[in-house]
């Protein structure tokens, strides 16, 4: 029998060598697996693949993403450039920002790149919806929902949004305690898709409870693509069966109505539009369509206008600019918008080359992609980065893409500023959106302050969307008569 001394050395030196032989496997594993993507290459060609790091074996680089957020993008940019690979969510990915870059993906589609969504987005959404179709089932769809989003619908529909969101605001004003704004945006941005957009007949209680069921299908829309008890997929399915079944009803109403009567909200308008291109969409069909709708609607319009009354909160002066411009106009507490005519040039598409295996990008040196890997293009760090811009991207500027890349040489010029994206992938909505971003601003500043109910302003998490951590707890106050005059005489 060994000493006690001699036995704990033993047991020492049998740990340290299964912790080495642990080490040694895993920086053999880690290797392998570089090697395995490093041989992904077309051999045809003499570009190499985009700097980065693939991660750890099959976890990829998805740890540090969750964790640091957008910091792991602007951190790779700066070390690798704009054009890097990493592994994410069980994927090889090129991450690439810049406008020429950017054009090349967004020019790209139905030629060296195509739309790629998860498949529990596919699943849940269904197989009749704009976002999942290619080739020319997307461009019949397209031009079809295009007329939801034409000037002469938004004029039709601008006076009730600006109700809604007056109405939203007079509400806030009258709580008695804090206001979760973020939380609040997305319940008015709900109410808003659904009884202006879709025309759907709903009371308070019911728009409250659809609402909630929708949040549930959009919290599930990407998951593990597992449909079994308890997972994310079986219960974004339920949710997405129980919207269908309310809409299925509003649905059948809407095809007995009179074909020829002027179309009120989106869904008459698809119907009609699909009429007149000599064809008939199911009731499934539109219930697809009517889901895609608030999706697209819903969590990207709620996070910019939180982010709206945060700055506003954080930068005075661009309230009184605003006060300044109304005064201008001589636009007094009770009055209503226009939509003026106006053109502007973090939603990611993921794309997926399906033909060429080398050359797709050109930056200060060539790279190829492989088949198969995805693209992810990054509208935040493109914006962030463009040298046309005369303002730090640190900085709170209103008028930073006024001249979105006016004084940029070259085809690239308009893809300096793609905050709704471009080429055939472009949203529909982008009027519709900085419509109502443009009324809740007027209307926030006509008729209220606002403070935090917070000691701080709170951090911002970046996932799903950019959004307050807490929320944005704050107290508003309705502005008197006086008051509000005096503050459009700033």
């Amino acid at each position: 029998m060994l000493p006690w001394g001699l036995s704990c050395l033993s047991v020492l030196g049998a740990a340290g060598t299964a912790l080495l032989g642990a080490g040694l496997l895993l920086s053999l594993a880690q290797h392998l697996w570089t090697l395995r993507w490093t041989l992904s290459r077309d051999r045809a060609s003499a570009l190499p693949l985009p700097k980065g790091s693939m991660g750890w074996p099959f976890f990829g680089e998805t740890l540090h993403w969750l964790v640091q957020g957008s910091r792991f993008h602007s951190s790779r940019r700066e070390r690798y450039g704009t054009v890097f690979k990493t592994h994410l969510l069980g994927r090889p990915v090129i991450r690439v920002s810049g406008a020429e870059n950017v054009r090349t993906i967004l020019l790209g589609e139905h030629r060296l790149v195509r739309s790629q969504w998860p498949q529990s987005a596919h699943i849940l959404l269904g197989s009749h919806t704009l976002l999942g179709a290619v080739g020319e089932p997307h461009r019949q769809r397209r031009k079809v929902l295009a007329r939801v989003f034409s000037r002469g619908a938004l004029q039709r529909f601008v006076p009730r949004l600006q109700g809604a969101l007056r109405r939203e605001v007079r509400s806030w004003c009258a709580a008695r305690g804090p206001v979760a704004v973020y939380q609040a945006a997305k319940a008015l941005t709900f109410r808003m898709a659904a009884r202006i957009l879709l025309g759907l007949r709903l009371d308070e209680v019911e728009c409250a409870e659809l609402a909630r069921t929708f949040e549930q299908f959009v919290e599930n829309l990407f998951s593990l693509p597992l449909d079994v008890p308890f997972s994310g997929l079986r219960k974004g399915i339920r949710a997405r069966d129980q919207l269908h079944r309310h809409l299925e009803d509003a649905i059948a109403e809407k095809l007995r109505e009179d074909k020829a009567a002027e179309p009120g909200d989106a869904l008459d308008m698809i119907i009609q539009s699909t009429r007149e291109l000599g064809q008939e969409l199911s009731v499934q069909e539109l219930k697809e369509t009517a889901v895609e709708l608030l999706f697209a609607a819903f969590l990207t319009t709620a996070s910019a206008s939180t982010s709206l009354v945060l700055l506003l909160l954080q930068h005075p002066a661009a309230v009184a600019k605003i006060r300044q411009e109304l005064a201008a106009h001589g636009l007094g507490r009770a009055c209503v918008f226009s939509l003026r005519s106006h053109s502007s040039p973090e939603k990611k598409l993921r794309l997926e080359p399906p033909h060429s295996q080398a050359g797709l990008l050109t930056s200060p040196q060539g790279y190829q992609i492989p088949k198969g890997w995805s693209v992810m293009y990054s509208i935040r760090d493109t914006h962030e980065t463009a040298a046309v811009y005369r303002s730090p991207p640190e900085g709170f500027d209103p008028e930073r893409f006024g001249a979105a890349g006016e004084d940029a040489p070259g085809a690239s010029r308009r893809f300096h500023y793609v905050p709704f994206g471009g080429g055939a992938r472009s949203c529909l909505g982008q009027e519709l959106a900085q419509a109502v971003l443009q009324l809740l601003a007027v209307e926030l500043v006509r008729t209220a302050r606002w403070e935090l109910a917070t000691p701080a302003f709170p951090a911002m998490q970046t996932v799903p969307v950019v959004h307050p951590a807490d929320g944005l707890r704050l107290l508003f106050h309705p502005l008197a008569p006086s008051a509000a005059r005096d503050g459009l005489r700033l």
